[in-house]
């Protein structure tokens, strides 16, 4: 039987482009894994490592218009949007570079022999070493930052580990593209091409996280499509780390007081969180919790004049676009949930953005309205009208882990007094990233950050997002008692590579 065809699609009339390739055969799946694990060894030298990442990132940034072009015209996100993003893979990745180079995620400890502990102390050398290749699923919503080219396969070659993608079907020809120019960087440092494997399809998806030589995969997409593979993962002979990110709802919590001090600017930053990329980011505010009375009635007019200026979007496929609009009439035909802007479709091929309010009491307790406690893909939030603080703390009971959680206090709260603090704390077990009169959408690649959270948010407690992401693909091994020309070099008495160590104790840079 022939391959199936993969085809690059126009999102903005559903016809198809061009045929970029065909979905990959178990033989090819097994291929493309064993060619990665074959460049497993041109990536031992961090220095080389180091230096293919810089070049991969030099290398994005001078096929970028073409690379932007085509990655347009399969997802509709538009130039700016990918023009940014495209920018923030190249920082990204020049930002592992830095890591390797500096050497501390290698977690270097030495302790030397001490007969007067008790027990007594043997001579041990610590560190960490790559997992092997990783599995890297493609998510759709950014073509650039969590695909190809994104954290998972940036942090998973820092840690030296070579990657096999799974590309996703909504961008497969700039998927196509982005590998090769990964590649071509690659060669550049004489790594043979296979460090960056590609493969097309489901099945493909599938056969990919049971490889025997797959030591770990990182997702990023769906509840229903990463919990198959999480559970794929640990099924397998020997089970591996799985790294997913499956879905939040990203609650907000609008104090009365916030509602009373800047209810217009609270309604118009969230209509902005909310229709940001046509309300496809995975930390979209997809449930906001605001007081009823007359401070919330004003946030909700701040939040239905800025919605309703929003222009309708395409959605990334029609699939997607079917099944937000499917997914919005169900919410808003439950009882009392009424729709201030109708969100739905707004064309052939787009949608329009809007929201629905429900009494906070609705989703306190189970029942038919758990629906609204689940995310819905796409520029729609739900706002939850709450009488009094009990109301609150019921609802954020019954969440499920989300990616972020968002308060939004007055300037008196946020200094210390009333309810801020004791927010905080309701909230926080909820969810990886909190905040505090902002917004979740944008995720800065920096040190400190952390993007995860409880499940279903993601299947460990990894970031995805920022330099500690590289530890997903790294274990500890311990050395004991072997002599000093045996020892790798980074965990040598002299420190001949000059890494950042515990020598005895006492920490060293």
């Amino acid at each position: 039987m022939a391959a199936a065809p993969v085809w690059s699609v126009d999102p903005r009339t559903g016809k198809q482009r061009e045929q970029v390739a065909v979905e990959a055969t178990a033989q090819e799946v097994d291929a493309a894994v064993r060619a990665a694990d074959a460049a497993r060894d041109a990536l031992a030298d961090r220095t080389v490592r180091a230096a293919f990442l810089r070049t991969a990132a030099d290398e994005l940034k001078a096929a970028e218009s073409t690379l932007v072009e085509v990655a347009d015209a399969e997802t509709a996100l538009g130039p700016v949007r990918l023009t940014g993003e495209l920018a923030r893979t190249c920082y990204q990745l020049r930002a592992f570079a830095d890591i390797v180079d500096e050497g501390e995620f290698l977690g270097v400890v030495v302790n030397h022999p001490d007969d007067t502990a008790t027990p007594p102390i043997p001579d041990l050398r610590r560190y960490k070493v790559p997992l092997g290749v990783v599995a890297v699923y493609s998510a759709s919503n950014f073509p650039f930052a969590f695909s190809v080219p994104g954290g998972d396969t940036a942090s998973a070659l820092a840690a030296g580990c070579p990657v096999v993608v799974k590309a996703h079907p909504d961008h497969p020809g700039l998927s196509e593209l982005v590998a090769k120019v990964l590649r071509r960087a690659a060669a550049r440092h004489d790594i043979p091409e296979g460090v960056v494997g590609l493969v097309h399809g489901f099945e493909a998806g599938v056969e990919l996280v049971k490889h025997p030589l797959i030591a770990a995969a990182g997702f990023t997409g769906s509840v229903r499509g990463g919990r198959a593979l999480f559970d794929a993962a640990a099924a397998r002979p020997v089970p591996i780390p799985f790294h997913g990110e499956l879905g939040s709802l990203n609650p907000v919590v609008v104090t009365e007081a916030a509602a009373t001090e800047r209810a217009e600017a609270i309604g118009a930053g969230l209509a902005g969180s909310m229709t940001l990329g046509v309300g496809q980011f995975c930390v979209k505010p997809g449930l906001v919790l605001v007081p009823a009375g007359a401070a919330g009635d004003g946030l909700v007019k701040s939040l239905t004049d800025a919605v309703s200026d929003t222009d309708a979007g395409v959605l990334l496929d029609h699939r997607m676009r079917d099944n937000f609009v499917a997914g919005v009439a169900e919410r808003a035909a439950l009882p009392d949930v009424e729709s201030p802007v109708t969100p739905g479709p707004g064309g052939e091929h787009t949608v329009s953005a809007g929201f629905l309010t429900v009494p906070a009491a609705r989703l306190a307790t189970e029942g038919e309205h758990d629906l609204l406690l689940e995310e819905c893909f796409g520029p729609v939030t739900v706002v939850a009208r709450y009488e009094d603080e009990a109301e609150v703390r019921g609802v954020l009971s019954r969440l499920p882990g989300n990616l972020t959680a968002t308060v939004q206090l007055s300037a008196e709260e946020a200094a210390g007094e009333g309810a801020g603090a004791a927010l905080l704390a309701v909230v926080t077990p909820l969810a990886g990233r909190v905040l505090v009169n902002g917004w979740p959408t944008g995720v800065a690649v920096a040190a400190a950050q952390h993007h995860g959270g409880p499940y279903p948010a993601t299947t460990s407690t990894s970031t995805s997002v920022g330099g500690t992401a590289i530890e997903r693909w790294l274990r500890p091994v311990a050395y004991q008692g072997v002599p000093e020309a045996l020892l790798p070099a980074e965990l040598r008495d002299g420190n001949p590579l000059g890494l950042p160590r515990r020598f005895n104790g006492v920490l060293e840079r």
